[in-house]
């Protein structure tokens, strides 16, 4: 099939590109769910927001160059996760308006092993991906819904480490009863996936005294840089480029991405669904992913997660998260290709 980079894209197509799954080297996983989102809503919408803007992204790429021509797919939407997600959070949501489940909630446990077939379809779907050689990136819904998405790839790369931008630490346990919540995923990574050898968490600015003491007790394993604490460097006249060196010093050869777009400023995303103010710049993010790749390691999967639509279908959420998912990708291709540019 012939095909012109610099013409509109095809229509429902990711990026506007010909490939098939099979065709493709990325291949995008859509997880429209959000069942236990604690504020705002919307996530689960972030998806096929991603899929439609992705459309408008120019193809070629200043800093990545061309990474359209490894071939980019997303599968279409398994009808399983909506249904999953229409129950739980029929089911979550009265217990999110009371602040917490109460003892024995019978809502609660069907919450709970909803998330547990949502986790199992996930990991099963991603692990039979990176099996046939594919570079994988989920596309949430909430944070927590992705946590099969990172099993598979733990349990395929022994030893990776996770690169997470986020406003938030994710680092509670079962927050609201919820086992799979949002604000746990990092909870249950670090707790039952001993594969991943460290977590570097970036653009924190909310963050609990528990989840601190979790990461003080962790030995070094979670490694945290807030939000306020890279302000103040900088402020200082520390460049960007040599926090970047710092962050990334931390990191094993294998980096798997974890990014919350609420890690960025609100300004970018703003109908995400628990917005903070503060947080990193798009040229930031991208310096701080290709500092990833300067330094040698290798980007072996990664997820993008909370991007919301707005209610009067504002597409600038979507259109930002999809150029982000597009940098995401063109980095980690090229740190598969040794750094090298195509």
């Amino acid at each position: 099939m012939s095909f012109d980079p610099g013409a509109p894209g095809l229509p429902g197509k990711a990026y506007g590109l010909p490939h098939s799954v099979d065709e493709a080297r990325v291949v995008l996983v859509p997880v429209p769910f959000e069942a236990t989102t604690s504020y705002g809503g919307g996530a689960a919408e972030g998806p096929s927001a991603v899929l439609r803007a992705s459309a408008q992204v120019d193809l070629f790429d200043l800093e990545t160059g061309r990474p359209y021509v490894d071939g980019i797919a997303m599968l279409p939407e398994d009808p399983r996760v909506r249904i999953w997600n229409s129950e739980a959070k029929k089911l979550a949501d009265p217990i999110i308006e009371a602040g917490g489940a109460a003892p024995g909630d019978p809502g609660l446990a069907r919450v709970n092993a909803i998330c547990e077939e949502l986790n199992g379809w996930l990991e099963r779907t991603v692990a039979r991906l990176i099996a046939d050689g594919k570079l994988v990136a989920t596309v949430g819904g909430d944070h927590g819904s992705i946590y099969g998405a990172i099993a598979a790839h733990a349990h395929a790369y022994p030893g990776m480490g996770i690169l997470h931008l986020d406003a938030h630490a994710d680092l509670r346990d079962a927050y609201e009863g919820f086992t799979w919540s949002h604000a746990s995923i990092f909870h249950n990574v670090v707790g039952r996936l001993p594969e991943v050898s460290r977590l570097v968490q970036v653009g924190l600015r909310d963050i609990s005294e528990a989840e601190l003491r979790l990461v003080e007790s962790s030995g070094g394993r979670v490694i945290i840089h807030t939000d306020p604490e890279l302000k103040r460097r900088g402020f200082e006249g520390e460049p960007w480029a040599r926090q970047v060196d710092r962050i990334v010093h931390a990191l094993p050869e294998q980096v798997y991405l974890s990014f919350d777009i609420d890690g960025l400023d609100p300004t970018l995303c703003p109908h995400t669904g628990t917005p903070v103010p503060g947080g990193l710049s798009f040229p930031e993010v991208s310096a701080l992913i290709s500092g990833v790749v300067r330094s040698g390691r290798r980007i072996i999967g990664m997820d993008l997660d909370e991007v919301a639509p707005g209610p009067e279908g504002d597409e600038w959420d979507g259109n930002v998260g999809a150029r982000l998912l597009y940098k995401m990708i063109g980095w980690a291709l090229r740190s598969q290709r040794g750094g090298e540019g195509r």
